[in-house]
């Protein structure tokens, strides 16, 4: 019997290397691309411990002779659609490069879908962030919440999510999309505010900062373990009809809270050490997150293997480990 073969946009990323690993479990072919870097170290950190398992190429969603080269030659049964710029406030600082990589990238991929692999099932890794300050009555988002996004970064994720819905419906695709609410873990990139919050709470304890610098601490999200949400594409694609899951734990906690559980766990009070600058807070503040995955539990039986206390748990020990280990992640903020 042929293995699966699963072509993957951005496998090195935090979502990506979790992917690979788990079809990697289920004895796929796994593709992927990476976009060349001056420093070498940086394109595939995450997924250097299985670079030998995977096939991988240099590629880029904006230069489409790459996405039609690796498509036929992979030929995959599987497209799974991760590569973005990803940083909500980066979108806010670079709006043209987002627009192009999120609205444009996508839509080159799914035309190299539609004309090279029209066989293969398709997912777009969508977000939470195309819903803004709308949700119902309950105070939850699902799939039939009104999408007004509020960010550079959730108008394009919106515009890729309602292009694999056209694309579906017009050709005739098994093209799905997965609505991710926040998802976080030991490979989230420090600029975002889980994983800045875990390093400068790790570097405080161990002597190597004396204060942490963020933004609005009352915004509150839908936290999950990237593991369930790359477990849940997987269900989502192979389900027998093409459809669109939200993916969320239920949950929803602020930042201050998660900041207070970090520094906690590491005997500390948040208060003596984090202080607030504005320059942090977004143009436009996204208020809350707070998803019904009822539809993907009922349909696909899909159930979070984490909880929010063991996904802070595995983020503490493993930027211990990194900074034990002299292993620095980066600055930016």
């Amino acid at each position: 019997m042929n293995k699966k073969r699963a072509f993957i946009t951005g496998i090195s990323g935090q979502d990506g290397s979790w992917l690979a690993e788990l079809l990697l479990e289920k004895d796929y072919d796994v593709w992927g691309i990476i976009r060349r870097h001056s420093v070498s170290e940086n394109q595939d950190s995450r997924i250097a411990h299985i670079s030998g398992l995977i096939n991988l190429e240099y590629g880029d969603l904006l230069d489409i002779s790459s996405l039609e080269k690796v498509i036929k030659s992979s030929q995959p049964d599987e497209i799974y659609s991760l590569a973005s710029q990803s940083h909500v406030k980066a979108g806010g600082d670079i709006p043209i490069y987002t627009v192009q990589s999120n609205a444009i990238g996508i839509t080159n991929l799914l035309e190299t879908y539609r004309k090279f692999a029209p066989n293969a099932r398709f997912i777009q890794a969508s977000s939470s962030e195309m819903f803004g300050n709308c949700y119902d009555d309950d105070g939850f988002q699902r799939e039939t919440t009104p999408m007004h996004p509020v960010s550079v970064y959730g108008c394009t994720k919106l515009f890729g999510y309602s292009m694999t819905r056209y694309y579906r419906r017009a050709y005739n695709l098994h093209a799905c999309n997965s609505v991710c609410f926040n998802h976080e873990g030991s490979r989230r990139g420090a600029n975002f505010v889980t994983q800045k919050i875990v390093k400068g709470a790790v570097e405080i304890s161990l002597g190597l900062s004396k204060k942490l610098v963020l933004g609005n601490l009352n915004a509150s999200r839908d936290w999950s373990d990237a593991r369930d949400m790359v477990r849940a594409m997987n269900m989502i694609i192979n389900h027998k009809e093409a459809d669109d899951f939200v993916v969320a734990s239920g949950e929803t906690h602020s930042i201050e809270e998660f900041c207070n559980i970090v520094f906690e766990k590491l005997g500390m009070n948040y208060k003596d050490y984090v202080e607030i600058d504005p320059k942090f807070y977004r143009a436009e503040e996204l208020k809350m997150l707070k998803g019904d995955s009822t539809k993907i539990r009922k349909t696909l039986g899909w159930r979070p293997e984490y909880n929010f206390t063991q996904l802070i748990d595995s983020m503490i020990e493993s930027m211990q480990n990194k900074l034990s280990k002299g292993i620095l992640t980066c600055q930016i903020q």
